[in-house]
């Protein structure tokens, strides 16, 4: 289960986000901060594996805590030496794009390639490229920040039978016969063989 502090000035936004999250089987909200010294002071009593950071106050003290992810309303450059820092800009991102966002940097680390990549690429553009349904993007997203069958099967409450299914038929679309295929060819990286 992932641990999420939910960090926000705004009363509202941290209900919401503490809600959206909290009804989700693995993901759960450990502390809720109101302002960026309480954010600093809770990351550093609950040790998250994610802080949910509305807004850029206080980020280069809680990147090195856990990694952040950072919902803004402009795209915001990242100070030095906050390299487990993800973004998602306000307007630009649905529920279901955030909860991805949230398992990948949590499980990959936001400052690693693969966080990056999923970040910023369109779901929607990989639905037509490969032919995935939406469930099968979902489950890629998850194989490619790096979770195993079980915790893809918790993360999207199916049974591992299911995710297997899925991964099968994922495996078929990408021309894949090995999960290093299949990430290289969703992440673009895959040379021809």
């Amino acid at each position: 289960m992932l641990r999420v502090l939910v960090a926000s000035r705004n009363p509202v936004v941290r209900a919401g986000l503490t809600a959206l999250l909290g009804a989700r089987p693995d993901l759960r909200v450990v502390g809720e901060a109101d302002n960026p010294h309480a954010a600093v002071t809770d990351a550093r009593r609950l040790t998250p594996d994610l802080i949910l950071l509305d807004g850029p106050t206080a980020l280069h003290h809680l990147t090195p805590l856990a990694p952040v992810l950072l919902l803004t309303h402009v795209p915001v450059r990242t100070p030095a030496g906050a390299s487990a820092c993800a973004q998602l800009v306000h307007g630009k991102f649905d529920e279901a794009e955030l909860l991805r966002a949230v398992r990948a940097t949590a499980h990959a680390g936001a400052g690693s390639t693969v966080s990056n990549i999923l970040r910023f690429r369109n779901p929607a553009s990989q639905v037509q490229r490969f032919g995935l349904s939406a469930r099968e993007v979902e489950v890629m997203d998850l194989i490619a920040s790096g979770m195993t069958n079980q915790q893809i099967a918790t993360t999207c409450s199916i049974t591992e039978k299911t995710v297997k299914n899925h991964i099968n038929r994922i495996f078929a679309k990408l021309h894949s016969t090995t999960r290093g295929e299949a990430i290289a060819s969703w992440l673009g990286t895959r040379t021809a063989s």
